[in-house]
């Protein structure tokens, strides 16, 4: 019987878009350079060509998963000097994880019982255990993640990569972002702010399985295609010409001639990218059927055609924001993500995708070790835990450690700057040299801070 993940690929990466990105200060090309030369928007080779972001929004806690701390059990209750650090809500003594570590892989990367599937791919993994970031609230420190700053308004981490790469399927958006429900509040988080309009996160609501259903006004029932065609060749022409006569430099007009455009494409795309129901039932098994299940196929699936960066939200709030109830709710979280993670990775190394698609997982910040609530845990900025995998990540390896329990990066501290730093390198890019000028002053996705740590490159 062959394995589910050995159906042949369908590679639409042949037709690829000649749209570029990264215009502006960086005066990049607008069009993809030939096969085999630097893509255009690189400032050297890069390892990977697309990202796909596993969210785990609200904050997983490190060592329930990755980062096994045994002194949490021994001292249980207690709070000693190190187990002291301030926190956002009233904590009380230690808290244990029940959760047994084996070891896995060639490697022998530590990994808890709760994600026995993720574990046979430890080999791929990079645990990054000293993640730390600069806020304990929800809000800042997902502005941080996803924005890479605390501030709003700015451009998102997927429509800086949108900018400086593009696309290389022009028939779908550079950036989506699946999230299942209607995540209003949380849409500042795909922004493209002040960057071209064209850069925004495409959003899609995953939570339904059809294509119709998940983008609204797919198929234009009233208008034949080529009707539509000559219909948007005059609304196009009537834009231009207004925009020539004031001087062709309204961004904004030029954001929604090229939406019209992208929209207008997608009708014929999207119809087949976004239909799972298309996938061997094989695979379709093999990922699950809950909406996090439907995002990560939905990832496989767009990366294969050229979407430079996906995001998969686990839930429309904070799901993973467990003040309580921690274990229990842990358990049922662990049990959805690692089926699908593991048929991702999996999907993707069998494809031949994953040495060039970055899989990133993590929260905006991590929980604390201290109890809240009696079994519930706090928000943790001070230390917790992310992994990469492909894309020229270094496999079976853990950079960085948190203390003897988990509260805070004491070795190798890495920012969330760090991480974004890392990301664009992965991509080719040079974070400080990746920027827009904008009321004065040229910004970055990195601000003025950011480091690659070159121990996790292969």
């Amino acid at each position: 019987m062959s394995h589910p993940f050995t159906q042949p690929l369908v590679d639409r990466r042949t037709a690829l878009s000649t749209l570029g990105g990264g215009l502006g200060s960086l005066g990049f090309a607008s069009a993809l350079q030939a096969a085999g030369e630097l893509p255009a928007g690189c400032h050297f080779p890069g390892k990977a060509k697309r990202v796909i972001h596993l969210f785990m929004n609200g904050g997983p806690f490190g060592p329930d998963f990755f980062d096994p701390k045994p002194a949490l059990t021994k001292y249980a209750g207690q709070r000693p000097e190190g187990a002291d650090l301030r926190t956002e809500r009233p904590t009380g003594g230690l808290m244990g994880v029940p959760y047994q570590y084996s070891h896995h892989g060639q490697s022998g990367l530590p990994i808890s019982e709760l994600l026995p599937l993720t574990a046979k791919h430890a080999d791929d993994l990079c645990v990054l255990r000293s993640c730390y970031t600069d806020n304990p609230n929800h809000g800042p420190a997902l502005l941080l993640m996803n924005n890479g700053t605390m501030t709003p308004k700015v451009p998102s981490m997927g429509a800086w990569m949108s900018y400086g790469l593009g696309t290389e399927n022009r028939n779908l958006p550079s950036y989506m972002v699946l999230c299942p429900g209607k995540p209003v509040r949380f849409s500042i988080l795909w922004n493209s702010a002040f960057l071209p309009s064209k850069h925004q996160g495409v959003y899609i609501n995953h939570s339904k399985i059809d294509p119709d259903h998940m983008i609204p006004w797919l198929r234009n029932e009233s208008i034949a295609p080529d009707d539509q065609r000559r219909q948007l060749d005059l609304a196009k022409r009537l834009n231009q010409n207004h925009l020539q006569s004031r001087g062709g430099l309204d961004q904004a007009l030029e954001g929604r001639i090229e939406a019209m455009e992208t929209a207008y494409r997608m009708q014929f795309e999207a119809t087949d990218a976004f239909d799972i129901q298309r996938e061997p039932e094989s695979i379709r098994e093999a990922y699950g059927s809950s909406h996090f299940s439907n995002g990560c196929l939905l990832a496989r699936r767009l990366s294969e055609r050229g979407v430079r960066f996906i995001q998969v939200y686990y839930g429309n709030g904070q799901p993973w924001d467990t003040h309580s109830g921690h274990d229990e709710k842990t358990r049922k979280l662990a049990a959805d993500i690692d089926r699908s993670i593991a048929a991702l990775l999996e999907d993707l190394k069998q494809r031949g995708l994953l040495e060039d698609t970055l899989v990133v997982w993590g929260g905006e910040f991590g929980r604390t070790p201290v109890t809240e609530n009696s079994n519930g845990r706090d928000h943790n900025p001070h230390g917790f835990t992310m992994w990469m995998a492909g894309g020229g990540i270094r496999g079976g390896y853990a950079y960085g450690a948190t203390d003897e329990f988990g509260f805070k990066a004491v070795e190798k501290p890495l920012h969330v700057h760090d991480f974004h730093a890392t990301v664009l390198h992965q991509l080719g890019v040079d974070h400080e040299r990746l920027t827009y000028r904008y009321a004065g002053r040229d910004f970055r996705l990195t601000d003025v801070y950011g480091n690659v740590p070159r121990e996790i490159l292969t």
